[in-house]
């Protein structure tokens, strides 16, 4: 994400200074300059943090306490610290989410295995850990008996699986002026092993009315909040027409790595623009469009190699990024390939290619 935000920057002359925990992080040798060091170490980010103008972030879990620090000393921190402790906590979401009246599949909290053994809904359901869940990490489908025994003993939301139609999201933008735009939503298809986005299409194919639906609710998600920055809102639709939100990330997002070719405004120059309040650009599709992640191949750890690639960039329509990891494993986001074009079927079938052709080995 840090290297995808940095590549739009550049075109403003903007200078980006990153702190990785990864002393080989893919934004390393984009960056104005680079720390390594730890995100949930108090000192490690205030030092990082105290002399920038503004401070962001690109996964949330970073230490509130010290996003905090950096606030109370003038240092503009977007999206907000008390935005990122909601986010940080998926009790605190949902219970957000209740609050606000913002539609949600029904839930409780648990503080522990045991909690959850006296007293859970009929299966199957879902669990999640409310803290520290990332990338498919963090939640379990409990099925039955055996999948109980097995569960989490952490503190957890407990979720009604929601019997969806189809997976949305929606980008939305919202600057210190409270100037805000919405992006086209979309449609995302998960990886049912690894539980990640493995295709996304755009525009989403659904009816103008739950289209309109969906773009108000992370509008009035994003406004609740008081948030600036940009904010990805994942969503289920139902067979009768009800859209849930599932998750929110105050982040550049996976579900708008297409918006780079296929929109306007790509994601990270919108999240450019909304952090240094500036005017927010259009998020209109220029062309719909068909987004893969590259996803690393079971079986294969070690250094990279993209079996294929030249294949898939001798295709028209089809941009490929790398993310610049040196060494792939399983189901490790490497990149993703964007294919763009006048006629969503004819991308969706050129997508389906590239992800027979095009596999991330060792």
């Amino acid at each position: 994400m840090g290297r995808m935000f940095i590549q739009e920057a550049m075109n403003f002359d903007a200078h980006v200074h990153c702190l990785d925990p990864d002393a080989n992080a893919p934004c390393k040798n984009l960056a104005s300059s680079f720390t390594h060091g730890s995100l949930t170490d108090y000192e490690t980010v205030v030092a990082f943090g105290k002399d920038k103008d503004v401070v962001s972030i690109e996964i949330e879990h970073v230490n509130v306490e010290a996003l905090e620090t950096l606030e109370k000393q003038g240092v503009k921190v977007f999206p907000q610290p008390r935005v990122l402790s909601i986010v940080q906590d998926k009790g605190l979401q949902k219970q957000f989410y209740a609050e606000k009246n913002l539609p949600t599949s029904a839930f409780s909290l648990v503080n522990d295995k045991a909690e959850l053994l006296g007293n859970h809904p009929e299966f199957p359901f879902v669990l999640k850990l409310r803290k520290g869940g990332y990338d498919g990490k963090g939640v379990q489908i409990i099925k039955n008996q055996s999948d109980l025994e097995n569960a989490f003993d952490a503190p957890c939301v407990v979720e009604a699986m929601v019997p969806f139609t189809k997976e949305l999201s929606v980008i939305v933008a919202r600057n210190e002026s409270g100037e805000t735009v919405v992006y086209p939503t979309v449609e995302c298809e998960f990886n049912a092993v690894a539980n990640l986005v493995e295709f996304l299409f755009a525009p989403a194919e659904i009816s103008t009315d739950i289209e309109n639906r969906a773009r108000e609710l992370a509008l009035q998600v994003i406004n609740e909040m008081d948030m600036v920055g940009i904010l990805a809102v994942e969503m289920f639709l139902t067979a009768d027409n009800t859209i849930l939100i599932n998750e929110i990330a105050p982040r550049p997002h996976n579900s708008g790595h297409h918006t780079i070719e296929c929109n306007y405004t790509s994601q990270f120059e919108q999240h450019l623009r909304s952090i240094v309040n500036a005017p927010l650009g259009p998020p209109d599709i220029i062309f719909p469009g068909v987004m893969i992640n590259l996803l690393g191949e079971e079986g294969f750890e070690g250094p990279a190699k993209y079996a294929g690639i030249e294949d898939v960039m001798r295709m028209p329509g089809v941009n490929v990024h790398l993310y610049g990891k040196d060494n792939t494993k399983p189901f490790r986001k490497m990149g993703h390939v964007t294919i763009y074009g006048p006629e969503l079927n004819n991308c969706k079938s050129t997508g389906r290619q590239v992800a027979e052709q095009l596999k991330v080995v060792s």
